[in-house]
């Protein structure tokens, strides 16, 4: 009779991998649900986003490692476009900055890294987006504070809550999902929160007329 661990190295390596890709994507479906129980406010969140940004307001948005990619992904859909051509609109990473990133990390440390930079670049009425999968970043919290005290509109993507960054926010929206499927849901969320943000800007501006907003101070 063969032991466990003899079965186990006896079956077909192909079975387990697909098994185990199989059950990954199985995992995306709860990040799905919980994305669709919370379609108003990704409406909201885009259409807010759209007034504020076509007043001449500006999006600051930031993560760390894999939702930094997110934050980045987002600011590009804002500066560049998302699906028919409209105006760009001001969107910056604050992670993108290498020698801020760096600079200030060495010089404040690395839970200041996003706040200084929102007290540079952040003002009263701009929108702040953070993205954490477990929602206990410190330098993220911190940088909520920071936009807060700007007078900022704060909002978190993260994953399942309730957690301290979607708790220190002015909104939330939490992805009950796993880690990496919840990762997953944070890029539909934007592209959710983009289509609002598209369909908003063409209510205002007229289809097919781009409006370049008001110039910021």
């Amino acid at each position: 009779m063969p032991s466990t661990a003899s079965a186990r190295w006896a079956a077909d390596p192909a079975d387990t991998h697909i098994a185990a890709v199989t059950k990954h994507l199985d995992n995306v479906l709860p990040a799905l649900d919980s994305l669709r129980s919370q379609s108003g406010r990704l409406s909201e969140w885009g259409t807010v986003l759209a007034k504020r940004l076509l007043s001449g307001q500006r999006l600051l948005a930031a993560g760390n490692g894999g939702s930094a990619a997110e934050a980045q992904h987002l600011t590009a859909e804002l500066v560049g476009r998302f699906d028919e051509e409209r105006a760009p609109f001001s969107a910056i990473s604050l992670h993108a900055e290498s020698s801020a990133v760096t600079a200030l990390s060495n010089d404040y440390g690395f839970e200041e890294v996003f706040a200084r930079q929102v007290r540079a670049h952040g003002r009263a009425g701009d929108v702040l987006v953070l993205l954490s999968t477990s929602g206990r970043s410190p330098n993220l919290i911190k940088a909520v504070r920071a936009a807060k005290e700007r007078g900022m509109v704060t909002w978190a993507l993260t994953g399942a809550g309730p957690n301290p960054l979607a708790d220190v926010s002015d909104q939330a929206i939490t992805v009950d999902a796993i880690s990496a499927n919840a990762q997953e849901g944070h890029l539909i969320a934007i592209h959710a929160m983009c289509r609002a943000f598209d369909a908003e800007v063409a209510r205002r501006t007229g289809s097919g007329s781009p409006s370049f907003g008001a110039r910021r101070p």
